[in-house]
């Protein structure tokens, strides 16, 4: 009877044990977390980026095809469904409908751009406001 109680509470795990392994991964998470945090929103901007690339090189595509870039009002939507009266569009210049930029807003996009001959696109960043630092810049497609 003895051995047998003795095996039960070996078997068992202490509360101090639990307490201690319960503080080694909230120290983890203290010190990792912040890291994959930023990691994320550096991801966020990377994404943008390559998206607004994405779209430079269909608008140049749409551009060849029509001698003109999509109006302000015609938007990006222009490269996935044809603008009424234009007879050279040979699109749809991108392969899936134009996503929301990485937090989910629309990208803006204006033509003719105030950047030179091409159009602007931007994103707010994750604030959604125009400026800002950080996180929280725009992402510009003539920067």
């Amino acid at each position: 009877m003895d051995l047998e109680r003795n095996r039960k509470r070996q078997a068992g795990v202490t509360l101090i044990e639990m307490l201690v392994v319960l503080a080694i991964i909230g120290l983890f998470a203290a010190l990792v977390g912040p890291r994959m945090f930023r990691r994320a929103d550096e991801a966020k901007v990377t994404a943008a980026k390559a998206q607004m690339n994405s779209f430079s090189t269909a608008l140049g595509a749409y551009k060849l095809d029509t001698s003109q870039f999509p109006s302000t009002d015609q938007g990006l939507n222009a490269l996935r469904v044809k603008p009424e009266g234009l007879d050279q569009w040979n699109g749809p210049y991108l392969p899936k409908d134009i996503p929301p930029d990485p937090w989910g807003r629309p990208y803006l996009y204006k033509y003719p751009g105030e950047h030179g001959d091409e159009p602007d696109i931007i994103s707010y960043g994750a604030d959604g406001q125009p400026g800002g630092d950080g996180i929280n810049a725009d992402i510009l497609s003539w920067k």
